[in-house]
């Protein structure tokens, strides 16, 4: 994401963004707090964790490279889901307005979150067919 990003404005990215670091299983944020940054996922893997009225479940796990909490910036809302680190995770934290700074200023940056944001979409689209194949198939029995 940030490999077309002009140097001058990657080390104001550095400079802006603080490196934090979690242990295995520890809750990055929960679902209904406040977005206030982004990430992106320097090492280790992440699991978002969706509340159910069966209990909580892995929709999904993000891996090194990917971003995440952009949505909660993008539209102004609590986090919709819980995230909980898998292994040891080292991130970039960026806040709200360096990330919106970045869009703004970086066309090809702009893109590659509406990639991956699509990308995030499209497996949760395929997820939940899935799961509906499944409940059909219950319903049958």
């Amino acid at each position: 994401m940030f490999s077309k990003m002009d140097t001058s404005k990657l080390k104001l990215l550095a400079f802006a963004s603080e490196i934090v670091s979690f242990d295995d299983g520890d809750v990055v944020f929960k679902s209904g707090d406040s977005a206030d940054f982004a990430y992106v996922i320097m090492e280790g893997a992440v699991d978002i964790v969706t509340e159910t009225d069966a209990g909580p479940i892995v929709s999904d796990t993000l891996t090194q490279n990917q971003l995440i909490g952009e949505l909660g910036l993008l539209n102004n809302a609590p986090r919709n889901a819980t995230l909980v680190t898998r292994g040891k995770l080292r991130l970039m934290k960026i806040t709200g307005e360096m990330f919106f700074r970045m869009l703004r200023e970086n066309s090809d940056v702009a893109l590659d979150v509406i990639r991956m944001l699509s990308d995030k979409l499209s497996r949760s689209h395929a997820q939940l067919e899935a799961l509906q194949k499944k409940l059909n198939k219950e319903d049958d029995n």
